[in-house]
């Protein structure tokens, strides 16, 4: 499928950069980068049994740091034998 995606210009250098490296279209390249991120979201959120409950803040906010701080403090003390 063909879209179009807003990039900035030095990250978009980056990436071509890197494809150009590895001997690889900007396209393929982009393909697995978005394929990588999915993969590594899956894992964790199956090592973060609440993460399905709570869903998935955005890293960049305070206070969604703050709030992940806090389960992740109180979810680490729980037995993950005891969420089967």
């Amino acid at each position: 499928m063909k879209t179009t995606l807003e990039v900035p210009d030095s990250i978009f250098r980056r990436a071509k950069a890197r494809a150009a490296r590895n001997s690889q279209s900007l396209g393929a390249f982009v393909t697995a980068a978005i394929e990588a991120k999915l993969r590594h979201d899956e894992v964790s959120a199956a090592e973060k049994p609440w993460m399905a409950f709570a869903g998935i803040f955005k890293a960049d906010q305070a206070e969604s740091k703050l709030i992940r701080r806090r389960i992740e403090k109180e979810f680490g003390q729980i037995d993950p034998e005891d969420w089967k």
